[in-house]
Parts: C-alpha cells; sequence; structure tokens
C-alpha cells in the first residue's frame, strides 16, 4: 500500500533527527483525538493552525518595547515572535531536532501577549490576579479562546512549549527540572526568545536615542560583536557548539564567556531600557488606560456594552461560563494597543458636538 505524504515524511524525520528529537509520529496526540492527516505531520498542522488564529494575526500591533513607535522599523510582537522562530529553527536544524515542532512552539509562544507590553501584564496582574501571566493566557489562548471559544486543540508537545518558555529574570539557560520543556524543542525556543529579545531590544534603544552604541558594557561587544548580526551568530553558533548528549539526556549550553556576556547585556537592558524614564514613563500611562478599561466594564451598568465589545474582535463565544472578571481579563489581553487606545478614547473622551 502506497505511503500518504505525510508517511513518507515522517519517514525522513526518523532517518534525519537525532535520538533525542521529538518525532512527528510519536507525538503524544491532542487533548481531543482527530484523525490524522495524509499531507501534514501533527506539528505541521499545530503550526498552520497558529498562523491562521486571530490571536497571531493581532499579534502585528502589539508593543514589544516601545509604544506605538512612530517608526516603521521598531519591532512589534509580531516582529519579535519571527525572529524568535528564525533562531530557533535554525538550531533545531543543526542539532537535528524537529524543526516544526520548534516552529510551532515559537510561533505561539507568545500569543497571550497583552497589549503594550509587560506594562499590560502587570496591570493585570495588579487588577485581576497576581497569577496572571502571558505564559498561561498563551496557553488559554489556543485551549479556550480561538476558534469562537472552540480552541485550537493542538498538541501536547506545542502546549507544553507553550506554557514553558518563559525564564523571567533567571538564568538564561535554566537547569531547574520545573522549568525545562518536556522536549528538547521546547526548550530550544526558550533560549531562542531571550537570544532575539537581546538582539533587537538592544537595536531599538539604540535607534531610539534611549541608549547609545557607547553605553554597551564592552564585554558585550568583544564576546558578542557589535552588530546584531554579530551577536546572533556569536550566541547561536555558542549553542550549537556547546549543546549535546551528556549521561542520556541533550543538555543546552552555551560557553561561559558567552553566558557571561548574555547575562550582562540583559542587566544591562533592564537597568538602562526597560526602567529607563522615556520607557517606564510611557509605561505608567499604558497601565492606567488598561486599569481603567478593566474597572469600566466591572461596572455592571456596562455589561451590555462589554457584550458588544467581544462581538467586535469575535469574542462573544469564548469562555461565556466563566465568571465576568475572567472574561474582561481575556478581552484585555486579547486587545491591540491602538484597540486599546481607541476604546479608552471612546469610554472616557468626550464626544464633539455635531
Amino acid at each position: 500500500m502506497k505511503m500518504s505524504i505525510r508517511e513518507e515524511y515522517e519517514k525522513k524525520e526518523r532517518e534525519f533527527i537525532c535520538e533525542y528529537g521529538c518525532l512527528s509520529a510519536e507525538s503524544k496526540g491532542r487533548l481531543a483525538e482527530e484523525d490524522r492527516c495524509p499531507i501534514r505531520t501533527e506539528f505541521q498542522r499545530d503550526r498552520d493552525r497558529i498562523l491562521y488564529s486571530n490571536a497571531f494575526r493581532r499579534l502585528k500591533h502589539k508593543t514589544q518595547v516601545f509604544l506605538s513607535p512612530l517608526g516603521e522599523h521598531y519591532r512589534t510582537r509580531l516582529t519579535h515572535t519571527l525572529e524568535v522562530a528564525q533562531i530557533a529553527r535554525t538550531l533545531a536544524r543543526a542539532m537535528r531536532l524537529n524543526e516544526d515542532l520548534t516552529e510551532a512552539i515559537a510561533l505561539a509562544h507568545d500569543l497571550g501577549h497583552t497589549p503594550f507590553g509587560h506594562s499590560g501584564e502587570t496591570a493585570l496582574k495588579q487588577i485581576y490576579s497576581i497569577d496572571f501571566s502571558h505564559t498561561s493566557q498563551s496557553l488559554r489562548v489556543v485551549d479556550v479562546l480561538e476558534k469562537d471559544g472552540k480552541g485550537l486543540n493542538l498538541t501536547l508537545e506545542v502546549r507544553d512549549g507553550i506554557i514553558k518558555h518563559s525564564k523571567g529574570y533567571g538564568d538564561v539557560i535554566s537547569s531547574n527540572p520545573d522549568d525545562m520543556a518536556a522536549t528538547v524543542e521546547g526548550r530550544i525556543v526558550r533560549v531562542a526568545d531571550i537570544m532575539a529579545y537581546l538582539n533587537h531590544d538592544l537595536d531599538d534603544a539604540i535607534r531610539s536615542g534611549v541608549i547609545t552604541e557607547n553605553q554597551v558594557p564592552d564585554l558585550c561587544t568583544r564576546i558578542l560583536g557589535n552588530s546584531h548580526a554579530q551577536r546572533a551568530t556569536a550566541m547561536v553558533t555558542a549553542l550549537i557548539e556547546n549543546s549535546g548528549p551528556d549521561n542520556g539526556e541533550f543538555i543546552l549550553r552555551v560557553s561561559p564567556p558567552v553566558k557571561e556576556a548574555m547575562s550582562l547585556l540583559r542587566e544591562f537592558l533592564y537597568e538602562n531600557v526597560y526602567r529607563s524614564p522615556q520607557v517606564h514613563g510611557e509605561f505608567e500611562k499604558s497601565m492606567k488606560i488598561l486599569k481603567d478599561i478593566y474597572q469600566y466594564f466591572l461596572d455592571t451598568r456596562n455589561c451590555e456594552r462589554f457584550e458588544l465589545e467581544l462581538v467586535d474582535i469575535e469574542m462573544e463565544n469564548c469562555a461565556v461560563n466563566d465568571p465576568h472578571d475572567r472574561r474582561i481579563c481575556d478581552f484585555i489581553a486579547s486587545m491591540t494597543d491602538r484597540h486599546a487606545l481607541d476604546l479608552y478614547s471612546r469610554l472616557f473622551f468626550p464626544l464633539p458636538l455635531v
């Protein structure tokens, strides 16, 4: 019997992917069982579902670091996601791991990110729940909120990579089993995420004038280089050359000098960019916007208006049995920057007489 296109590709995977990689044919499956596609592998299907989701499209109008930038070359949450996916695929290919699984996790890792970057996340921590995180919200997006409330029904491997992608301000490469994805591919995305933002946030900070090239620590320039391409190459090369099997596990490592330079660069960005008066001041404004919107819809007198707003972003059938404050949180987390600004204007600015 002739093999399907999917089966032929799965055979090629078995020939190429190393013993530590995750084979598509051996996926642990989905929350709801489905028939397999005759053309695409399970992880290719996941990637496509993510690409065509509403949440993925909204990333193009969500802040990475700089709010509502006037310049056309600043990163958004979408371009950040694409850069993470590119780095992650390069790493997976070089290490003979599953590129499709790696790409699917990378494309989905920030689907639950709030408007206005991490200031939006901080706002929802303060007004909704201290346990709110864009990581858990990303999983909620693919499980509950997409496809008119049906979810994307992704594989367990992609879902695991999504929930384990965030490293906060911990080690560049964590050795804590609780922080590590079940697959090496998921662990790669976690590292690719920090490689991407260290590079592009530094680029954007210099472009904006928040910092100058001369302020970048000498150690970072000396070890990693002084351009985006040089830094990315140094980080990727250091991970590929130092990672590999160790006592039956595939361990991700970078050389000590590169690890030190990456840690120092991240510390530099936190102190001089993310917490700078220029960036932090705008974040304070954006937090007020989201808090005011949240309080407005929490008022039971505005429930009908809230339901109309959900229709506008195709979320009226999502989590309808959840508590009202949970649905408001989902709504706010799903908004783009410009949607939040426009809604705030409509709710709180006086309308001119005609």
